[in-house]
């Protein structure tokens, strides 16, 4: 099979902008599980201080992750109220996230203001690594109003660090249980008005099953070229005092290989998938006087992926025994917007984004009747302007928008937010939001042929929220307690039947529906070296419309739950650093049964997954401080799943047993 690269040209902004800081209180410290202090850039076109802000945000700092050991993004966002990682079985494996209930590919994901999800919202996170991150923004809630397509039940957006006050130099390694290994070098510098930062990160593994489990992330492969390694870079510079100028980039590869059927089933000993991707993003910022800034984001995003399953053998020769698929695909943008600031403390921004998107796909199947092929190329084009509105006065902050898009094949959509936060006294606030979120047809569910056929009529999945909620802090700040309730409701699901209305017609059709709702709850407790913290989301999801499905067996089934989404999850962590450098951690998560379906039979019949409890503990000492010309050694060990628990993610895919992992980080002082 031919493989065709992507392109990969990067984007130049003509114009762009300084976004004006909209006025707020204080900031409080996050209750989540880390604290961070500053800015929040994802929820509204302008940075606005988290208690400005009406939706319940997380922060997550980078440094804090990497000190626990934590090398994959996905183990970090396990201890983030409202969201559920599901884990495909082995380490490597296809990774989702299910957020306040909604499906997988309700979630939009950001790298440094890229959107990397793939056409129509789908996302693995085995790929995100914990290695360059400064910090992670978690917006909950629809957000489509701000950033399109895929933001239905909320944002993940990470972002990398820039080097200005990064070590010039760090070099981690770790290594341990089915094989693995990590390694990763991070160079950084610079200074206000200049910086840079650059992550080369390696890591393999064995995985946990018998045969052809291995896995690696490495950087985006060559025909000729086979480079070891992961990369992300960004930089940064201030042209002039009101104008400054980002560039970011990334570019990896990853290969799982997995022997199992849809089942769980050990059926395979060379089938594997892989994608490559690459990234690239570039902002200019001006300020024009006082009040008025512009901005301009351009960015491009692009991949190809697939799996590869040859024939076992000579004698595998029946039936359909062979199988090669190939997707690449691209999506660029740009985005151009304007700030105001307005008298009262207030912020108006106004911006539009143009959009294309070109997926070309081809597969092979072969059998004893002879080899089944099919290619396609299709690409579409999304408008889309937006009106927002931030700021506020006294105890008092307030933000709304609104953005219509303009798609090339299902038309014009609006969608909204608004959300508002009150201060009653210094240490308690109040909050509430409610937006309106959409998630575009994939291009297959839109133009496949031969045996299934899209449906270019498809409309937009479509999704409702609102939410309301109370922050407490007290004895000074040392102890904080957070409350949240939401509800949301989808709607025009799109579902696949097999049997069309009609000879040769569509399979998909916008019929099914859904509801969920629930409460997060979290509070964290700082006493002097001691840091103890303890969330409880509590959920409950209900399908209103279960469309073409039957069946006990059936995905969505009438007044029933949604698959894989726990009703009930309770976290606990402590932390205590305080002894020479040592620091200790140790973390339980209570994960409740889950409704599933075995995929062995067919009909699938309907299952239910065990709760479970899974601990990590965590050790970092810093063995040699860095002084003068003298790097510095920290040694790290982290042990994941420390009662060896035996418990599912997914019907039929055990999840990784006890793992030991030990390493160092050697930093080169600045």
């Amino acid at each position: 099979m031919t493989r065709f690269a992507p392109g990969r040209r990067l984007f130049t902004a003509a114009a762009a902008a300084v976004c004006a800081q909209a006025s707020g209180a204080p900031l409080n410290a996050q209750e989540d599980p880390v604290l961070l202090d500053g800015l929040v850039v994802t929820a509204t076109p302008v940075p606005m201080a988290l208690s400005a802000l009406g939706t319940h945000v997380t922060l997550l700092d980078g440094e804090e992750i990497r000190a626990r050991g934590v090398s994959r993004l996905t183990e970090a966002l396990r201890e983030v109220p409202g969201l559920v990682v599901v884990q495909n079985g082995s380490d490597g494996s296809v990774t989702s996230l299910f957020f306040r209930g909604g499906e997988s590919d309700y979630v939009q994901v950001l790298v440094d203001g890229v959107q990397v999800n793939q056409p129509g919202g789908s996302f693995d996170f085995s790929g995100l690594t914990t290695d360059d991150v400064e910090r992670v923004e978690i917006v909950r809630g629809p957000a489509s109003a701000l950033h399109g397509s895929d933001a239905v039940s909320g944002v993940i957006h990470v972002i990398t660090r820039n080097g200005a006050e990064a070590s010039p130099a760090t070099l981690t390694v770790r290594g341990g249980s089915y094989g693995r290994l990590d390694g990763t070098l991070s160079l950084g510098g610079g200074s206000e008005a200049a910086s840079y930062g650059a992550t080369l990160t390696r890591s393999t593994g064995d995985g946990i099953l018998d045969f052809n489990n291995g896995f690696q992330n490495t950087v985006l492969t060559h025909p000729t070229v086979k480079a070891p390694w992961c990369l992300s870079g960004k930089a940064a510079l201030r042209v002039a005092e009101q104008t400054r100028t980002r560039l970011a980039g990334r570019i990896a590869s990853r290969r799982y290989h997995f022997p199992t059927d849809g089942s769980g089933a050990l059926v395979d000993r060379n089938q594997f998938t892989f994608a490559d991707e690459s990234s690239f993003s570039v902002e200019v910022e001006q300020r024009l006087g006082r009040r008025v800034s512009l901005r301009a984001l351009a960015t491009s995003f692009s991949g190809e992926g697939g799996t590869d399953d040859a024939p076992d053998g000579p004698g595998d020769t029946l039936g359909f025994f062979g199988f090669q698929s190939l997707d690449s695909f691209r999506r660029s943008a740009l985005d151009l917007r304007a700030s105001i600031a307005l008298p009262q403390a207030l912020t108006l921004s106004a911006g539009g984004e143009y959009e294309t998107q070109r997926i070309r796909s081809y597969n092979e199947s072969l059998s004893e009747f002879g080899p089944f092929t099919g290619r396609s190329t299709h690409d579409r084009d999304n408008r889309a302007g937006y009106l927002h509105r931030a700021g506020g006065a006294g105890a008092f902050r307030a933000n709304g928008g609104v953005r219509y898009e303009d798609n090339e094949y299902f038309g014009g959509f609006f969608t909204w937010q608004v959300g508002a936060s009150f201060a009653m006294t210094r240490d308690l606030r109040f909050r509430a939001a409610a937006g309106r979120g959409i998630k575009e047809p994939t291009f297959f569910e839109t133009f496949s042929t031969g045996f299934t056929v899209g449906n270019p009529e498809l409309a937009p999945e479509v999704s409702t929220s609102w939410e309301a909620g109370v922050e407490q802090a007290l004895l000074d700040g040392r102890v904080r307690l957070q409350a949240t309730w939401f509800q949301q409701s989808f709607r025009d699901l799109i579902q696949y039947t097999f049997a069309p209305p009609a000879p040769g017609a569509a399979n998909y059709f916008n019929v099914a529906g859904a509801n969920s709702r629930g409460l997060e709850v979290s509070g964290t407790v700082r006493a002097g070296a001691w840091r103890l913290a303890a969330d409880a989301t509590w959920l409950d999801t209900r399908v209103t419309d279960a469309g073409f499905d039957q069946g006990a067996g059936a995905t969505f089934v009438e007044d029933e739950p949604l698959l894989r989404r726990p009703e009930v999850v309770l976290g606990a962590s402590v932390g205590w650093s305080a002894f020479q450098g040592l620091r200790l951690g140790a973390s339980a998560r209570y994960t409740g049964t889950r409704a599933d379906r075995d995929f062995s039979l067919f009909p699938a019949s309907a299952v239910e997954l065990e709760a479970y409890t899974r601990v990590d503990l965590d050790v970092e000492w810093l063995a040699l401080r860095a002084r003068g010309r003298r790097p510095g050694l920290a040694l790290l060990l982290r042990l994941e799943n420390a009662g060896d628990v035996d418990y599912r993610e997914v019907y039929g895919f055990r999840a990784p047993g006890r793992a030991v992992i030990v390493g160092g980080r050697l930093t080169v002082p600045s």
